[in-house]
Protein backbone atom coordinates (compact mmCIF):
# COMPACT_ATOMS: atom_id res chain seq x y z
CA UNK A 1 0.00 0.00 0.00
CA UNK A 2 1.40 3.57 -0.55
CA UNK A 3 2.99 4.99 1.86
CA UNK A 4 3.07 9.15 3.23
CA UNK A 5 5.27 10.58 5.57
CA UNK A 6 3.49 13.95 6.57
CA UNK A 7 6.24 16.40 8.28
CA UNK A 8 4.21 18.83 10.20
CA UNK A 9 5.54 22.40 11.97
CA UNK A 10 4.22 22.67 15.29
CA UNK A 11 4.51 26.11 15.18
CA UNK A 12 1.08 26.97 16.17
CA UNK A 13 -1.78 25.14 14.70
CA UNK A 14 -1.76 26.40 11.02
CA UNK A 15 0.76 24.17 9.58
CA UNK A 16 -1.93 21.51 10.96
CA UNK A 17 -4.51 23.22 10.07
CA UNK A 18 -3.35 23.63 6.72
CA UNK A 19 -1.93 19.85 5.96
CA UNK A 20 -4.87 17.86 7.64
CA UNK A 21 -7.42 18.31 4.80
CA UNK A 22 -5.05 17.44 2.35
CA UNK A 23 -4.33 14.10 3.74
CA UNK A 24 -7.80 13.53 4.47
CA UNK A 25 -9.40 14.07 1.05
CA UNK A 26 -5.99 11.93 -0.15
CA UNK A 27 -7.12 9.05 1.78
CA UNK A 28 -10.80 9.33 -0.02
CA UNK A 29 -8.79 8.49 -3.03
CA UNK A 30 -6.30 6.09 -1.20
CA UNK A 31 -8.55 4.42 1.40
CA UNK A 32 -5.31 2.00 2.12
CA UNK A 33 -3.08 5.27 2.60
CA UNK A 34 -0.54 4.02 5.25
CA UNK A 35 -0.08 7.51 6.71
CA UNK A 36 2.43 8.50 9.18
CA UNK A 37 2.51 12.04 10.58
CA UNK A 38 5.78 13.15 12.12
CA UNK A 39 4.54 16.20 14.26
CA UNK A 40 5.82 17.61 17.47
CA UNK A 41 1.76 18.51 18.78
CA UNK A 42 -0.03 15.97 20.98
CA UNK A 43 -1.57 13.05 19.16
CA UNK A 44 -4.48 14.05 20.36
CA UNK A 45 -4.44 17.71 18.95
CA UNK A 46 -3.63 15.89 15.51
CA UNK A 47 -6.36 13.13 15.48
CA UNK A 48 -9.30 16.37 15.65
CA UNK A 49 -8.15 17.25 12.27
CA UNK A 50 -6.26 13.89 10.33
CA UNK A 51 -8.45 10.81 10.04
CA UNK A 52 -7.54 7.69 11.17
CA UNK A 53 -5.74 5.57 11.32
CA UNK A 54 -2.21 7.04 11.56
CA UNK A 55 1.22 6.67 12.97
CA UNK A 56 2.24 9.15 15.18
CA UNK A 57 6.42 10.17 15.06
CA UNK A 58 6.47 12.96 18.33
CA UNK A 59 9.60 14.54 17.31
CA UNK A 60 10.19 18.26 15.96
CA UNK A 61 12.34 18.61 12.72
CA UNK A 62 12.11 22.37 13.08
CA UNK A 63 10.77 25.21 15.68
CA UNK A 64 9.91 28.31 14.04
CA UNK A 65 10.80 31.30 15.60
CA UNK A 66 10.92 30.73 19.60
CA UNK A 67 7.67 33.18 21.21
CA UNK A 68 7.32 35.34 23.88
CA UNK A 69 3.59 34.75 23.03
CA UNK A 70 1.02 34.74 20.07
CA UNK A 71 2.21 37.72 19.69
CA UNK A 72 5.56 38.46 20.08
CA UNK A 73 8.74 36.85 18.64
CA UNK A 74 11.09 36.65 20.83
CA UNK A 75 14.16 37.38 18.55
CA UNK A 76 17.71 36.66 20.88
CA UNK A 77 15.66 33.57 21.96
CA UNK A 78 15.05 32.81 17.71
CA UNK A 79 18.41 33.50 17.00
CA UNK A 80 20.48 31.72 19.69
CA UNK A 81 18.11 28.45 19.25
CA UNK A 82 18.96 28.27 15.20
CA UNK A 83 22.87 28.72 15.76
CA UNK A 84 22.54 25.24 18.08
CA UNK A 85 20.34 23.97 15.90
CA UNK A 86 22.78 24.48 12.58
CA UNK A 87 26.24 23.94 14.27
CA UNK A 88 25.86 20.45 13.86
CA UNK A 89 23.60 20.91 10.51
CA UNK A 90 25.35 17.69 8.83
CA UNK A 91 24.84 15.55 11.67
CA UNK A 92 20.98 16.24 12.25
CA UNK A 93 20.37 15.64 8.41
CA UNK A 94 22.58 12.15 8.71
CA UNK A 95 20.04 11.70 11.92
CA UNK A 96 17.05 12.32 10.16
CA UNK A 97 17.92 10.29 7.06
CA UNK A 98 18.34 7.30 9.24
CA UNK A 99 14.95 7.55 10.86
CA UNK A 100 13.48 8.18 7.49
CA UNK A 101 14.68 4.84 5.59
CA UNK A 102 13.67 3.27 9.03
CA UNK A 103 10.51 4.27 8.01
CA UNK A 104 10.36 3.83 4.84
CA UNK A 105 7.71 6.09 3.16
CA UNK A 106 7.35 6.33 -0.47
CA UNK A 107 6.69 9.86 -0.34
CA UNK A 108 6.91 12.73 2.07
CA UNK A 109 4.71 15.94 2.72
CA UNK A 110 6.37 18.51 4.32
CA UNK A 111 4.74 21.66 5.66
CA UNK A 112 7.54 23.40 6.51
CA UNK A 113 10.23 21.73 8.49
CA UNK A 114 13.30 22.08 5.99
CA UNK A 115 15.16 19.83 7.84
CA UNK A 116 12.86 16.67 7.02
CA UNK A 117 13.32 17.95 3.40
CA UNK A 118 17.13 17.84 3.32
CA UNK A 119 17.18 14.27 5.10
CA UNK A 120 14.86 13.61 2.42
CA UNK A 121 17.29 14.64 -0.67
CA UNK A 122 19.96 12.74 1.45
CA UNK A 123 18.34 9.34 0.82
CA UNK A 124 16.51 9.56 -2.04
CA UNK A 125 12.67 9.69 -1.09
CA UNK A 126 10.73 12.45 -3.15
CA UNK A 127 9.23 15.03 -1.33
CA UNK A 128 6.73 17.78 -1.80
CA UNK A 129 6.71 21.12 0.51
CA UNK A 130 3.83 22.97 1.13
CA UNK A 131 3.24 26.42 3.05
CA UNK A 132 2.43 29.91 2.52
CA UNK A 133 5.66 30.96 3.82
CA UNK A 134 9.19 29.44 4.47
CA UNK A 135 11.50 29.56 7.88
CA UNK A 136 14.60 30.47 5.56
CA UNK A 137 12.29 34.35 4.87
CA UNK A 138 11.08 34.47 8.41
CA UNK A 139 14.35 33.82 9.90
CA UNK A 140 16.25 35.99 7.13
CA UNK A 141 13.57 38.73 8.51
CA UNK A 142 14.13 38.53 12.41
CA UNK A 143 18.42 37.09 12.36
CA UNK A 144 19.91 38.31 8.57
CA UNK A 145 21.85 41.17 9.78
CA UNK A 146 23.55 38.39 12.29
CA UNK A 147 27.08 37.08 11.26
CA UNK A 148 25.90 32.97 11.10
CA UNK A 149 22.62 34.13 8.82
CA UNK A 150 23.89 33.46 5.02
CA UNK A 151 25.23 30.28 5.86
CA UNK A 152 22.09 29.49 7.85
CA UNK A 153 20.02 30.74 5.21
CA UNK A 154 22.01 28.77 3.03
CA UNK A 155 20.89 25.41 4.60
CA UNK A 156 17.55 26.31 4.45
CA UNK A 157 16.90 27.16 0.95
CA UNK A 158 19.18 24.27 -0.76
CA UNK A 159 16.58 21.72 1.65
CA UNK A 160 13.52 23.85 0.44
CA UNK A 161 14.93 24.07 -2.99
CA UNK A 162 15.85 20.32 -2.80
CA UNK A 163 12.04 18.92 -2.64
CA UNK A 164 10.26 17.97 -5.51
CA UNK A 165 8.08 20.92 -5.74
CA UNK A 166 7.07 24.13 -2.93
CA UNK A 167 3.77 23.84 -3.28
CA UNK A 168 2.58 28.08 -2.38
CA UNK A 169 -0.60 28.12 -0.88
CA UNK A 170 -2.88 31.33 -1.33
CA UNK A 171 -2.67 33.45 0.72
CA UNK A 172 1.36 33.31 0.80
CA UNK A 173 4.62 35.38 0.93
CA UNK A 174 6.43 36.02 -1.95
CA UNK A 175 9.07 33.10 -1.62
CA UNK A 176 11.56 35.00 -3.93
CA UNK A 177 14.11 32.48 -3.17
CA UNK A 178 12.36 29.35 -4.44
CA UNK A 179 13.01 28.16 -7.64
CA UNK A 180 10.46 25.22 -7.63
CA UNK A 181 7.71 27.41 -6.16
CA UNK A 182 3.98 26.65 -7.49
CA UNK A 183 1.11 28.16 -6.51
CA UNK A 184 -2.22 26.65 -5.44
CA UNK A 185 -5.09 28.13 -4.21
CA UNK A 186 -6.29 28.27 -0.34
CA UNK A 187 -6.09 25.55 1.83
CA UNK A 188 -8.46 25.01 4.67
CA UNK A 189 -11.03 22.95 6.20
CA UNK A 190 -14.10 23.66 5.11
CA UNK A 191 -16.55 23.80 8.44
CA UNK A 192 -20.52 23.07 8.17
CA UNK A 193 -22.48 25.51 10.02
CA UNK A 194 -24.19 23.61 12.82
CA UNK A 195 -25.71 26.74 14.40
CA UNK A 196 -29.58 25.21 15.12
CA UNK A 197 -27.72 22.03 17.07
CA UNK A 198 -25.36 24.58 18.81
CA UNK A 199 -28.68 26.95 20.22
CA UNK A 200 -30.54 23.83 21.50
CA UNK A 201 -28.27 22.10 23.12
CA UNK A 202 -26.63 25.50 25.05
CA UNK A 203 -30.04 26.92 25.57
CA UNK A 204 -29.21 29.65 23.31
CA UNK A 205 -32.16 32.47 23.07
CA UNK A 206 -33.40 33.54 19.70
CA UNK A 207 -30.79 36.37 18.07
CA UNK A 208 -28.01 35.96 20.55
CA UNK A 209 -24.46 36.35 18.34
CA UNK A 210 -21.70 33.89 19.23
CA UNK A 211 -18.08 35.27 18.76
CA UNK A 212 -15.42 32.32 18.89
CA UNK A 213 -12.16 33.84 20.56
CA UNK A 214 -8.85 32.01 19.32
CA UNK A 215 -5.48 32.56 18.87
CA UNK A 216 -3.89 29.29 17.03
CA UNK A 217 -2.06 27.18 19.46
CA UNK A 218 0.54 29.59 20.87
CA UNK A 219 0.04 30.65 24.29
CA UNK A 220 -1.77 33.87 24.79
CA UNK A 221 -5.09 34.09 27.49
CA UNK A 222 -6.30 38.05 26.22
CA UNK A 223 -8.01 39.69 30.00
CA UNK A 224 -11.48 38.44 30.08
CA UNK A 225 -11.91 39.36 33.22
CA UNK A 226 -11.67 43.18 31.65
CA UNK A 227 -14.29 42.65 29.15
CA UNK A 228 -17.94 43.98 29.54
CA UNK A 229 -21.25 41.77 29.52
CA UNK A 230 -23.44 42.29 27.05
CA UNK A 231 -26.77 41.09 26.50
CA UNK A 232 -27.26 38.90 23.43
CA UNK A 233 -23.40 38.22 22.58
CA UNK A 234 -21.46 34.64 23.71
CA UNK A 235 -18.02 33.90 23.57
CA UNK A 236 -17.17 30.53 22.53
CA UNK A 237 -13.24 29.58 24.41
CA UNK A 238 -11.09 26.94 25.46
CA UNK A 239 -11.46 25.61 28.63
CA UNK A 240 -8.05 26.25 29.57
CA UNK A 241 -8.51 29.90 29.69
CA UNK A 242 -10.56 28.78 32.94
CA UNK A 243 -12.83 31.93 31.75
CA UNK A 244 -15.24 33.20 34.86
CA UNK A 245 -17.82 35.04 33.13
CA UNK A 246 -22.09 34.08 32.26
CA UNK A 247 -21.23 35.09 29.05
CA UNK A 248 -18.86 31.93 27.69
CA UNK A 249 -19.33 28.88 26.06
CA UNK A 250 -16.60 26.30 26.37
CA UNK A 251 -15.59 24.86 22.85
CA UNK A 252 -14.12 21.52 23.69
CA UNK A 253 -17.72 21.17 25.02
CA UNK A 254 -19.43 21.61 22.13
CA UNK A 255 -18.64 18.01 21.02
CA UNK A 256 -18.00 19.12 17.38
CA UNK A 257 -14.99 19.80 15.31
CA UNK A 258 -13.24 23.62 15.38
CA UNK A 259 -13.91 24.33 11.82
CA UNK A 260 -17.77 23.20 12.56
CA UNK A 261 -17.67 25.71 15.75
CA UNK A 262 -16.06 28.44 13.83
CA UNK A 263 -18.53 28.17 10.52
CA UNK A 264 -21.50 28.53 13.68
CA UNK A 265 -20.06 31.36 14.73
CA UNK A 266 -21.48 35.01 13.98
CA UNK A 267 -17.98 36.41 14.06
CA UNK A 268 -14.15 35.46 14.98
CA UNK A 269 -11.57 37.05 17.51
CA UNK A 270 -8.10 35.77 16.57
CA UNK A 271 -4.63 37.03 15.85
CA UNK A 272 -3.38 37.17 12.11
CA UNK A 273 -2.51 33.76 10.84
CA UNK A 274 -2.97 31.31 8.25
CA UNK A 275 -5.21 28.97 9.98
CA UNK A 276 -8.16 30.64 11.45
CA UNK A 277 -8.15 33.07 8.66
CA UNK A 278 -8.34 31.06 5.59
CA UNK A 279 -11.15 29.11 7.70
CA UNK A 280 -13.14 32.03 8.08
CA UNK A 281 -13.08 33.04 4.59
CA UNK A 282 -13.90 29.51 3.57
CA UNK A 283 -17.28 29.79 5.97
CA UNK A 284 -17.75 33.05 5.21
CA UNK A 285 -17.51 34.37 8.69
CA UNK A 286 -16.14 38.00 9.75
CA UNK A 287 -13.47 38.17 11.71
CA UNK A 288 -11.64 40.68 14.05
CA UNK A 289 -7.51 40.74 14.16
CA UNK A 290 -5.43 41.04 17.23
CA UNK A 291 -2.26 42.75 15.25
CA UNK A 292 0.87 40.76 16.00
CA UNK A 293 3.92 42.87 16.49
CA UNK A 294 6.41 42.63 13.74
CA UNK A 295 5.51 39.57 11.98
CA UNK A 296 6.41 39.96 8.40
CA UNK A 297 3.12 37.88 6.66
CA UNK A 298 0.75 39.42 8.63
CA UNK A 299 0.89 42.16 5.53
CA UNK A 300 -0.06 38.99 3.03
CA UNK A 301 -2.78 37.65 5.20
CA UNK A 302 -4.64 40.78 5.44
CA UNK A 303 -4.59 41.77 2.26
CA UNK A 304 -5.93 39.07 1.05
CA UNK A 305 -8.59 38.49 3.87
CA UNK A 306 -10.21 42.24 3.37
CA UNK A 307 -10.77 40.83 -0.05
CA UNK A 308 -12.44 38.30 1.18
CA UNK A 309 -14.85 39.12 4.30
CA UNK A 310 -15.57 41.92 6.68
CA UNK A 311 -12.69 41.95 8.51
CA UNK A 312 -11.10 44.51 10.68
CA UNK A 313 -7.91 45.45 13.55
CA UNK A 314 -8.49 45.60 17.29
CA UNK A 315 -5.39 47.61 18.99
CA UNK A 316 -3.86 45.91 21.84
CA UNK A 317 -5.51 48.40 24.36
CA UNK A 318 -9.07 47.50 23.21
CA UNK A 319 -8.42 44.19 23.24
CA UNK A 320 -7.75 44.77 26.99
CA UNK A 321 -10.87 46.50 27.82
CA UNK A 322 -12.87 44.41 25.62
CA UNK A 323 -13.90 47.75 24.00
CA UNK A 324 -14.18 46.00 20.20
CA UNK A 325 -18.16 45.39 20.20
CA UNK A 326 -18.89 48.90 17.97
CA UNK A 327 -15.99 47.19 15.37
CA UNK A 328 -18.10 43.51 15.68
CA UNK A 329 -21.41 45.75 14.97
CA UNK A 330 -20.01 47.53 11.95
CA UNK A 331 -18.78 43.50 10.91
CA UNK A 332 -22.35 42.07 11.22
CA UNK A 333 -24.02 45.22 9.19
CA UNK A 334 -21.79 44.38 5.96
CA UNK A 335 -23.27 42.46 3.76
CA UNK A 336 -22.63 38.80 3.74
CA UNK A 337 -19.78 37.47 1.78
CA UNK A 338 -20.17 34.38 -0.17
CA UNK A 339 -17.84 31.38 0.95
CA UNK A 340 -14.06 31.80 -0.66
CA UNK A 341 -13.61 27.62 -1.90
CA UNK A 342 -10.52 26.25 -0.58
CA UNK A 343 -9.04 24.77 -3.87
CA UNK A 344 -5.28 24.55 -2.57
CA UNK A 345 -6.36 20.99 -0.90
CA UNK A 346 -7.86 19.59 -4.39
CA UNK A 347 -4.29 20.58 -6.09
CA UNK A 348 -2.62 19.80 -3.48
CA UNK A 349 -3.88 15.98 -3.25
CA UNK A 350 -3.34 15.46 -7.48
CA UNK A 351 0.61 16.63 -6.52
CA UNK A 352 0.80 13.98 -4.21
CA UNK A 353 -1.30 11.21 -6.13
CA UNK A 354 1.03 11.80 -9.54
CA UNK A 355 4.17 11.08 -7.21
CA UNK A 356 2.32 7.88 -5.18
CA UNK A 357 0.92 6.70 -8.38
Amino acid sequence: MPHLLAAISAHGYGHLAQTAPVLNVLREHIPDLQLTVRCGLPREVLARRIAEPFVHQAVADDFGMVMHSALEVDTAGSAARYGAFHADWARRVDGVARELERTAPDVILADIPYLTLAAAARVGIPAVAMCCLNWADIYRYFCGALPEAARIQDDMLAAYNGAQVFLRSEPAMPMADLDNAQDIGPLAMVGRSQRAAIDERMHLAAGERLVLVAMGGIAFRPPLENWPVVPGVRYVMQRDWHAARSDTLVLEGMDISFSDVLASCDAVLTKPGYGTFAEAACAGVPLLYVPRVDWPEEPWLVRWLERQLPCAAVPRDELAQGGFLPRLHTLWQAPKPAPRAAEGVAQAVTALLARLA
